[in-house]
């Protein structure tokens, strides 16, 4: 959210431990369970189940119901586990706790509590997600502490997650609270250039770029060098036919507006300089809410 030409922090054991010496924990078949095998893991579950959009989505979802402004509160607190009620029931998170947290229950099984948290393994998992399709390497921090009932939910997505047939002000309105600037909402929108609108969840259809497995710049070149035709999705929600089956929503075509599109051109025309403002974006994003986080597991 580096220059491609530069070595990024590396998503690794804390404190620059070698794998020798990363933190360990015995499992019930009297193994040791370690932060590099955490990665491997979810770096296979990437490759097989091609799932890293979903696990992004799964992390800003969980971390983005914060907020300072007129609304408060909210956390990345991995609520999204109980479906009773709250943050596991609210449309914006359709998927993400029947198919993400189906997909990453292996892993989850294997490996929390004893090594970290839902909370910080969500965290994880979008990070290496990211590195898996290309992107940055995400310095990652640990010690977000789970909810313990659907009761630990934000009272709605209303005024904390954007929505994607709104513009400008309704995206300074989410992310102003948030303490990002409009840099930082043009960065962060730059996750778009993987993953896909589904009908099921968002009642969009499509996908952004025509790789949209591969993390890269390829969101705002397409945005500056495509042709969009005003369309609706077949259950009517409004969206931009681009060329090659991809798409454009509102709150991203939003973006060509002053002052964002300065933002715009400069990641299109520089991955590294989008790579180094995401990931500063990021970074911030997946601590929101969050104190007395520590560099160690």
């Amino acid at each position: 959210y580096l220059p491609s030409h530069a070595s990024p922090p590396q998503l690794r054991p804390p404190s620059h431990m070698s794998t020798h010496d990363a933190p360990t924990m015995g499992n019930c078949n009297g193994g040791e369970l370690t932060y590099p095998q955490l990665v491997s893991d979810l770096e296979a579950l990437v490759k097989a189940k091609g799932c890293g959009p979903i696990l992004i989505r799964l992390s800003w979802h969980d971390a983005g119901v914060y907020s300072a402004g007129n609304l408060t509160g909210g956390c990345p607190n991995a609520v999204m586990r109980f479906t009773d009620g709250g943050e596991g029931k609210f449309g914006a998170n359709a998927g993400l706790p029947d198919v993400a947290l189906k997909l990453l229950e292996p892993i989850t099984a294997k490996y929390v509590p004893g090594l970290l948290s839902n909370a910080d393994l969500w965290v994880v998992a979008a990070n290496v997600a990211i590195k898996a399709m290309g992107g940055p390497e995400i310095p990652t921090r640990f010690g977000r502490v789970d909810a313990k009932s659907s009761a630990e939910s934000v009272e709605s997505q209303v005024g904390r997650l954007p929505d994607g047939d709104k513009g400008t002000d309704h995206l300074r309105e989410i992310f102003h609270p948030k303490g990002f600037t409009d840099k930082d909402i043009v960065a962060l929108s730059g996750a778009h250039t993987v993953g896909k609108c589904h009908l099921d969840r968002s009642g969009f259809d499509g996908k952004w770029t025509e790789n949209h497995l591969k993390f890269d710049n390829s969101y705002f070149k397409e945005m500056l060098e495509k042709q969009y035709e005003k369309t609706e999705s077949s259950k009517g929600c409004p969206q931009y036919k681009g060329a090659n089956d991809t798409i454009m929503l509102i709150s991203d075509l939003a973006l060509l507006e002053p002052p964002f599109k300065e933002f715009v051109e400069k990641y299109a025309e520089d991955q590294g300089a989008f790579f180094e403002d995401y990931k500063t974006a990021w970074v911030k994003l997946q601590e929101l809410g969050c104190d007395k986080l520590r560099d160690e597991l």
